[in-house]
C-alpha cells in the first residue's frame, strides 16, 4: 500500500521532469541553429583554392534520410567539412581542384578548375 501511494505521488513529478528535459532540449536546439545561422550570415564570404579531400554520407533511420558531407583541403593544409546537397555531392570527386566558396560553416559552391 505504501509503495503504491509513493508511486502515484512520484509519477507526476517524473512526467514533469521528462517534459522539462525534452522541451529544454528542443529550445536549446532551436537557439543553437538560429545562433549558427546568424554567425554564418555575419561571416565574410570567402573563396579559396581547395581540393576535394574526402566524401561521406550519413544515413538515418531505415534509409529514410541521408546527409551528405564533403571535406575540402585548402592550401595551408587545413581541412574543412561541409554539409552539401545530394546533387552537389554527386558532382564532386575526390582530388578535384577548384575554388571553394563558403560563409562561416555554410557551403556555398565549388567551381572545378582545369
Amino acid at each position: 500500500m505504501f509503495f503504491e501511494d509513493m508511486m502515484f505521488s512520484f509519477a507526476p513529478i517524473f512526467i514533469g521532469l521528462v517534459f522539462i528535459i525534452v522541451f529544454g532540449f528542443i529550445i536549446f536546439t532551436i537557439i543553437s541553429t538560429i545562433s549558427q545561422g546568424i554567425k554564418n550570415k555575419n561571416s565574410p564570404l570567402l573563396t579559396v583554392p581547395a581540393e576535394v579531400a574526402a566524401k561521406r554520407i550519413h544515413v538515418q533511420g531505415d534509409h529514410s534520410h541521408t546527409t551528405y558531407y564533403v571535406t575540402f583541403e585548402v592550401q595551408s593544409g587545413d581541412r574543412m567539412e561541409f554539409k552539401v546537397e545530394g546533387s552537389e555531392y554527386g558532382l564532386l570527386v575526390e582530388k578535384d581542384l577548384g575554388l571553394l566558396s563558403f560563409q562561416g560553416t555554410r557551403y556555398i559552391s565549388f567551381e572545378r578548375q582545369r
